[in-house]
């Protein structure tokens, strides 16, 4: 999975002691890894938290290692890795919670990084609704053919069941395609949810392109002093219930990203996704005034920060993700998302320099 932007969070901020708590991909493994985010049994093994199972040994693919990808100890970001005997095909189920969950802007933006990381010859070959869990349309399938200059076959698979995206992606040699389709197939007919009924419709999302609009900077406003709240839900349609337009490109030192709203609404909210693992800036009309609202999403996080006067510009959104915007560094406050659905709310203030 790629590397994260690196957007100035809540790590340069120091915390308020005010806090309060009420109820409400993923990274490349590392070395922390967290068994206890897993439970395995004689024949399966399972996200606790989020009560998703899949089988320790399906369509010749057997579990190598499990552990948490990254936010060791708090089981929002886990993998669970799976290999062939020889070893030549590998498999990672990632169950993570990212406070954006978006089913279909996860396959959007993993196509992106497929694309990117294994060049110009890659030709995607399915990209479409699927059954998970018995069910109609729950996941999106995924296949990548003539990866790697011809010499590798990818594929992946998306599901969204209530807070949690449960995410597979398995690589081989071009010429064991047809083991690797069925190492996918198999992971997802194999899943097994503790409530079925959780699982969202989704589908491939569509992106047509947007009006013109706008393209000068954003003043942000003086920051009130204010109590701090969860982060209500950033008001979009997801999981491609309905048509999103690009409104505009956002270039980095290194990279291009999308801005995305909700087709025919000039007025409605306005996401960035940045990376496959559920970083998403959002840009959320405020209720109480007028103006956009500056929020981040991550796995298990969110930060939230002050007021512009309009959508910023793709120059500015640029440098918030790349870390060079001063201004937004001054987050007003950060939520953090434990495993069972609680949320702590920080107030920040600045780090002295």
């Amino acid at each position: 999975m790629p590397k994260r932007a690196h957007i100035v969070i809540s790590a340069l901020l120091a915390p308020m002691s005010l806090c309060l708590a009420m109820p409400a991909h993923a990274a490349t493994p590392n070395a922390d890894d967290g068994a206890e985010a897993w439970t395995p049994t004689q024949s399966s093994i399972r996200a606790n938290a989020a009560g998703i199972s899949l089988p320790q040994t399906v369509a010749g693919l057997s579990l190598a290692k499990s552990g948490e990808a990254s936010s060791g100890g708090r089981a929002i970001d886990n993998y669970a890795q799976y290999l062939s005997e020889d070893g030549a095909i590998q498999a990672t189920l990632y169950v993570y919670m990212p406070t954006y969950a978006d089913a279909s802007l996860a396959a959007y933006m993993t196509d992106k990084a497929i694309m990117e990381r294994f060049g110009s010859q890659t030709r995607r070959t399915a990209y479409a609704s699927a059954p998970a869990a018995g069910q109609a349309g729950r996941a999106i399938r995924a296949v990548y053919d003539d990866a790697a200059d011809g010499a590798l076959v990818t594929a992946a698979g998306f599901v969204h069941a209530g807070r949690w995206i449960a995410k597979i992606r398995i690589t081989g040699p071009s010429e064991r395609r047809a083991q690797v389709l069925a190492g996918l197939d198999g992971m997802l007919s194999g899943l097994a949810f503790d409530d079925a009924a959780s699982l969202h419709a989704t589908a491939p999302a569509a992106f047509s392109a947007c009006p013109a609009a706008d393209t000068g900077d954003a003043r942000l406003e003086k920051a009130e002093p204010a109590t701090p709240t969860v982060p209500l839900d950033v008001r979009i349609p997801r999981e491609g219930k309905d048509a999103l337009c690009v409104r505009d490109a956002v270039t980095t030192a290194d990279r291009r990203y999308d801005m995305l709203q909700q087709a025919g609404r000039s007025d409605g909210p306005i996401i960035v996704p940045v990376d496959d693992s559920g970083t998403v800036l959002a840009f959320d009309p405020a209720a109480e005034t007028r103006g956009y609202k500056l929020s981040i999403h991550m796995v298990g996080q969110t930060d939230l920060y002050g007021t512009y006067d309009k959508v910023p510009s793709p120059r500015q959104i640029a440098a918030i993700i790349d870390g060079k915007d001063a201004q937004t560094a001054q987050a007003q406050s950060v939520a953090t998302y434990a495993a069972n659905g609680d949320v702590t709310v920080n107030q920040l203030t600045p780090t002295a320099h």
